[in-house]
């Protein structure tokens, strides 16, 4: 995926998680789980559960079910332990899927998770099949002028800096510098409207209108199961398609 059709595609994923607020806010409140009992309570010192919460609060999370979930992930209420797992396939035409999952039950997210292609027209792959095709990165949506973006994150410490659509830009970051850019750029004035540590493919496969409908629904149906925190992909969807598809939505 790259520049313009990439955060088209994404915000066009993330409007479909957000109109089921209470899973996504599930999933959310899980990632924090997870991050504090692996990395310790103490978001200072821990990057992963920094990000986490912050992802939480990008989207509305209440501050108390925040502070719950750290604190079962720390032990000092009742938690579950999550297991973090990735599978990989392909989706129709080709595209390289890569499936991050938190679960406390990996034979029930295997299961789904296999289910799920078979019944979408894809194919669940062996491990190592396309991970490596994915690299893991810090990445923010930021809004703003060119020149002040970019100012503010090289200087940050980002990796670089791609148009993303009218006046947002995306800023790539090493994934233990995300926090640190990020703070770079909203003490510079400029808004980050979204955050998060992600896998970046290293090549994109071009899909057409004819395959973009089946790719899409794939991505959804994984991403509306329990177990899978989110799908990295490689496909690149070029605007026409995506107003489109869009338009029959």
């Amino acid at each position: 995926m790259a520049g313009h059709s990439k955060w088209a595609n994404i915000k066009h994923r993330k409007g479909r998680q957000d109109a089921k607020r209470g899973k996504l806010f599930a999933k959310l409140i899980k990632s924090i789980e997870s991050a504090a009992r692996n990395g310790g309570a103490d978001i200072d010192a821990n990057p992963t559960l920094a990000t986490a919460v912050q992802k939480a609060k990008d989207n509305s999370v209440p501050k108390d079910n925040i502070e719950r979930a750290i604190a079962r992930g720390a032990g000092e209420i009742d938690g579950v332990d999550y297991i973090e797992a990735f599978y990989e396939g392909y989706a129709p035409g080709g595209v390289a899927l890569y499936v991050q999952i938190l679960t406390d039950n990996r034979n029930r997210a295997a299961s789904d998770v296999r289910s799920t292609f078979t019944k979408n027209g894809g194919n669940l792959g062996e491990p190592g099949s396309v991970g490596y095709l994915f690299e893991q990165k810090g990445q923010l949506l930021v809004n703003g002028e060119e020149d002040d973006v970019m100012m503010a994150a090289l200087e940050g410490g980002a990796e670089d800096v791609t148009a993303a659509d009218e006046n947002q830009w995306e800023v790539v970051t090493a994934p233990s510098d995300l926090q640190a850019v990020r703070k770079a750029i909203e003490e510079s004035g400029l808004t980050v409207e979204s955050g998060d540590i992600t896998y970046l493919p290293s090549t994109s496969v071009p899909v057409d209108e004819g395959s973009a409908a089946s790719v899409l629904r794939l991505v959804d149906a994984l991403e509306d199961l329990d177990d899978v925190q989110a799908v990295f992909a490689n496909f690149d969807i070029p605007d026409e398609v995506f107003a489109s598809l869009a338009a029959d939505a």
